[in-house]
Parts: C-alpha cells; sequence; structure tokens
C-alpha cells in the first residue's frame, strides 16, 4: 500500500466527491480512481459507493476514514523532525486555541516570536475549548492554547494559569466606578452569561444558588466576542477574566470590577500531545509561550 493512495483517500473522504478530489490534488479523477481501487485491493473491501449524489463510505471506509487523516499528519511530523536532524531551522507549527486566548495571548506572542525566527510558519484555528483539546489529541494540532477547557484524556498540561472573574461593564455603567461588587448586587443589572456548558457558568450557577441570589440573565450565549459586544453597547454586564478583555481595558473601552467575597476561578492551559515528540519549531514556541505566560501574567509554579 502506499501513502498516495492514502493522501487520495482522505482528500476523497474530505471532499465527497471523486471531481473536488481530483481538482485539489490537480490529478485526473481516474487516478483518484485507481488509488482507491488499490485499497480496496490491499483490504479485500470495498471502502467507498458511488452514486451521482457522490461518494458514500463503506463500514470498511468508514473505519478507515477514522485512521487515515491522523496517521498522515503523523507521518508529516516525522518529515519535520527528520529535517529537523538536518540542523534546518525552519517549519510548521498547527495551533488551535479558543477565541478568549487570542488577542490577549496568542497574537502578542506569535508576533514577537516570529520576529526571532522568520523562516517558521504557523497556522492558527480558533475553535472551541474542547476542539482545540481534541485537535492535540487527534494530531491536527501541535498544541492548544485555551480556556475553559474540559478535561480530558489524551493532552498533556504544560502550563496552567489560574485566573479570576470580575464582572465586566463599560465606563458609564453604574457599577464602574465600585472597587468590588457583592454578588447580591449583580441582580440589579442586565448581565449577559456563558452558556451553561461552560464550567465557569456551572461554578458560578452553584455559587449564586448557595448564597440565594436570584438571578435572569437577559442574554445566554457561547460566544465570547458577543458577550463583549453586548457590554461595549451598553447592552448588559457580563463575568469574564479580565484576560479576555484586557486589550479592550487597555483602550478604556471596558472596566473590570472584581467580586467582593469569594471569587470564581478558571485556568488557561498550553498544551500539547503527551506522546509526540515535538519539532523544533513547535518545540520552541511551546517553550516560548510558556516562557511569556510566566513573566507577562505573573504565573507561578
Amino acid at each position: 500500500m502506499q501513502i498516495r493512495a492514502l493522501m487520495y483517500f482522505d482528500e476523497l473522504v474530505r471532499t465527497n466527491s471523486m471531481r473536488q478530489a481530483a481538482e485539489n490534488l490537480n490529478v485526473a479523477p481516474t487516478a483518484i480512481s485507481r488509488q482507491i481501487e488499490n485499497l480496496e485491493s490491499h483490504f479485500g473491501a470495498p471502502l467507498v459507493e458511488r452514486s451521482s449524489r457522490g461518494v458514500k463510505l463503506t463500514a470498511a471506509g468508514e473505519l478507515l476514514a477514522a485512521r487515515a487523516g491522523r496517521t498522515l499528519r503523523e507521518l508529516d511530523h516525522v518529515q519535520q523532525l527528520i529535517e529537523d536532524l538536518k540542523g534546518l531551522q525552519h517549519g510548521h507549527v498547527s495551533i488551535y486555541a479558543n477565541g478568549a486566548t487570542l488577542t490577549s495571548l496568542l497574537a502578542p506572542v506569535l508576533a514577537e516570536f516570529s520576529l526571532k525566527f522568520p523562516k517558521l510558519r504557523f497556522t492558527v484555528t480558533i475553535s472551541s475549548a474542547r476542539q482545540a483539546v481534541d485537535a492535540v489529541s487527534s494530531a491536527a494540532a501541535d498544541i492548544a492554547v485555551t480556556l475553559f477547557a474540559p478535561v480530558m484524556s489524551g493532552t498533556k498540561v504544560r502550563l496552567r494559569s489560574e485566573i479570576a472573574y470580575d464582572l465586566i461593564v463599560a465606563p458609564q455603567h453604574p457599577a464602574a466606578a465600585r472597587p468590588d461588587i457583592p454578588l447580591r448586587t449583580l441582580a440589579d443589572y442586565p448581565l449577559a452569561l456563558p452558556e451553561h456548558s461552560f464550567g465557569f457558568r456551572q461554578a458560578f450557577d452553584a455559587l449564586i444558588e448557595k448564597e440565594g441570589v436570584d438571578l435572569d440573565p437577559v442574554f445566554v450565549t457561547s460566544s465570547i466576542e458577543m458577550l463583549k459586544e453586548l457590554v461595549l453597547s451598553g447592552a448588559a454586564a457580563t463575568l469574564l477574566p479580565a484576560l479576555a478583555v484586557r486589550r479592550e481595558i487597555e483602550a478604556g473601552q471596558l472596566r473590570a470590577i472584581p467580586l467582593a467575597g469569594k471569587r470564581i476561578r478558571t485556568h488557561v492551559d498550553l498544551c500539547v500531545a503527551p506522546d509526540r515528540q515535538l519539532s523544533f519549531a513547535a518545540a520552541s514556541l511551546v517553550d516560548f509561550i510558556e516562557n511569556f505566560m510566566r513573566e507577562r501574567m505573573k504565573i507561578k509554579g
């Protein structure tokens, strides 16, 4: 079995079209069909069913599809490691991050790092925290930088920083001048909160129930950007780590008011795969991010 056959099969699975896969790979559709036939001969089972609506994977095809992509990514990773052995300080790093970490952490890190290593190339995918962790586990990403990440196997947390949640308001908000805000006072303001799948929201709901506080948020969303926009417009206040809105705070567009008494905390994680040797490019970037977090975010441990 040749690697090319797996590459053609993987592209066919991704596009669900012989014609589109052929165009993407710059080959004739017959070349795709021939390589699929080679795979079917190798495995002794049909992998796809062809119809006027495209292709449909058989049960055997589903099994191969689940593993072919990761196999190809691992081979690409091996190629990068071989290049490193030659002493070539160039390469590519795939990074997954969720939106709240982008402007405050990842963007400044990459801007500074790329000036030091101009030959390196980066692909940054913005996703949910769960998708970012999954990407590291499945070898789709070298690194994940996440806020609100779930606990999952298949990843190693290289560095974790604990951060507290504050009430985030616009400068004209009635609470903007307060040194802190009691939990019960939140009921006086229109609120926009993360949806219930967020670890913070679950901890927050448990806390307000324990304290006997009755809150009825006006907005509930899974989008951190939407939470920020609602606060910027003056429509609501929200609860977020100051890290998530650092740029807006420094620009004077938002203010962070600490919660009085017991505070709710979560963490930013720098994640890698526990069983994969990082390439020179990825390892250098991980070290750089770790140093950046320790020095700029005052992380201990």
